[in-house]
């Protein structure tokens, strides 16, 4: 399960590294982190694990996305989130 979710953390992340600009990396690890937290508490709700202090559960990977999505946000400009949100609202223009 930590590999998988890892994996869905690393691989956008790197992907978006490369395609995006510098300044709009953090809104979009950002966003990118809240929607995996959405998707750790779905399957949280779904799979019901019995409680278990000793193990890792996906109420613990929800909770830590929504943290770093939220050290994410603060450590962006707001600047650069409506940034985001223009660039890709804008189509591209043809020369």
């Amino acid at each position: 399960m930590v590999i998988l979710f890892g994996l869905l953390t690393a691989l956008p992340a790197v992907l978006s590294v490369h395609l995006l600009e510098p300044a709009l990396v953090l809104p979009a690890f950002s966003v990118l982190l809240f929607i995996e937290a959405g998707f750790a508490v779905i399957a949280a709700r779904l799979i019901h694990l019995p409680d278990n202090g000793e193990s890792i559960t996906l109420w613990d990977f929800a909770g830590g996305f929504a943290l770093i999505g939220c050290a994410a946000a603060v450590f962006s400009e707001p600047d650069q989130a409506a940034l985001l949100l223009t660039e890709q609202g804008r189509l591209p223009s043809r020369p």
